[in-house]
């Protein structure tokens, strides 16, 4: 069904010591790696007309999905389940050779959305399985991203899914071992998982450069300032969006005493708020800015209508669309670039 806003003015203005104020996080929102890959939809959509088929959900985002359906988006499971020759589009968390290969088989014109931050992910892992070192990915066990990654060397991949699971791995050769991680992990956690693999193998090595995005990074330090002056903090995004999931974790590990993903404002309980002062907001990396207006205006009503960004980083990081969406019917080459949407309520 179409998303139809909740009612307005729902919460009560419940009486608090001192002013109400929100802390609205930034950067918060969208990537730039989802921002390429809604848009990949919708100029497929636009060249070919519907249906555009989809693998998984082109970004972990249930309000991004129902547009993207009503725009005339069809998303499936596996490839398998596309007509031959169709147009089908690889969501943002990537896929495994094998998906390629079936795809091909089909005769489907691909489309690869892939995140390049996750596709630097499978580069990291072809050539480590190259050399013959064995991969603990750190990450979540049927996570799509985990699927993708470790199908490109599933005789060399093991996954690690906590740091308590760090304990148990079991190497064949101690000397030749490396970490990977899926992209959209709690820094901290990951790192403590990192410190728990190397006490046991202490040659582990590191990847050439941080796995974890930069978007889901910036977004868990803009939170951790936010929740330290919080008394409950808000999260827009997705169940099945890790990045947003650890949002919520991080709020309440830094400070706020309580914290909420939601996906639309009319889900925001009376209860979370009462005896608030202050309440933080954020989103996660797949969430559009429209959803966080929305709770902004659902605050407003219960009189917290002062609202405070804080922001901790600048975002500029530009991606280019897919390569097979580069050149437009007419033969001409598109080489726009496309970067994270990260702004303030105006």
């Amino acid at each position: 069904m179409p998303h139809v806003p909740g009612p307005r003015g729902r919460l009560q203005d419940i009486p608090v010591s001192g002013p109400k104020r929100v802390l609205l996080a930034a950067p918060r929102g969208y990537c730039a790696g989802v921002d390429r890959a809604v848009i990949a939809v919708e100029k497929a959509l636009e060249r070919y007309g519907a249906p555009v088929y989809v693998r998984k959900q082109i970004v972990h985002n249930i309000h991004v999905v129902t547009e993207l359906e009503r725009a005339g988006a069809i998303f499936v499971d596996e490839v398998d389940e596309v007509p031959e020759g169709a147009h089908v589009v690889f969501s943002a968390h990537g896929v495994s050779p094998a998906v390629v290969t079936a795809a091909s088989d089909r005769g489907l014109h691909a489309i690869d959305a892939t995140c390049p931050l996750v596709t630097k992910v499978h580069r990291e892992a072809v050539r480590f399985a190259r050399d013959d070192f064995e991969i603990l990915l750190i990450g979540h066990d049927g996570h799509e991203e985990v699927e993708g990654t470790a199908g490109e060397a599933p005789d060399h991949v093991t996954v690690v899914n906590s740091p308590d699971d760090a304990d148990r791995v079991v190497v064949k050769d101690p000397s030749k071992v490396v970490w990977l991680s899926q992209t959209t992990l709690s820094v901290d956690e990951t790192m403590e998982t990192v410190r728990r693999l190397r006490e046991r193998f202490p040659q582990l090595n590191d990847p050439p450069s941080d796995d974890i995005c930069y978007a889901t990074q910036n977004r868990q330090v803009a939170i951790k300032k936010v929740a330290a002056d919080a008394d409950v903090v808000i999260v827009v995004g997705s169940a099945n969006s890790s990045n947003s999931v650890r949002l919520v974790e991080v709020a309440l590990e830094y400070g706020a005493e309580r914290a909420y993903r939601i996906d639309y404002a009319h889900e925001i309980q009376q209860e979370w708020i009462a005896g608030a002062a202050t309440i933080g907001v954020t989103s996660g990396a797949s969430v559009p800015e429209v959803l966080v207006q929305e709770v902004l205006d659902e605050l407003a009503g219960a009189g917290y209508a002062d609202v405070q960004q804080v922001r901790t980083a600048e975002e500029d990081l530009m991606f280019s669309l897919p390569k097979e969406l580069r050149q437009d019917a007419g033969g001409r080459r598109d080489e726009r670039a496309l970067g994270g949407r990260v702004s303030g309520r105006p």
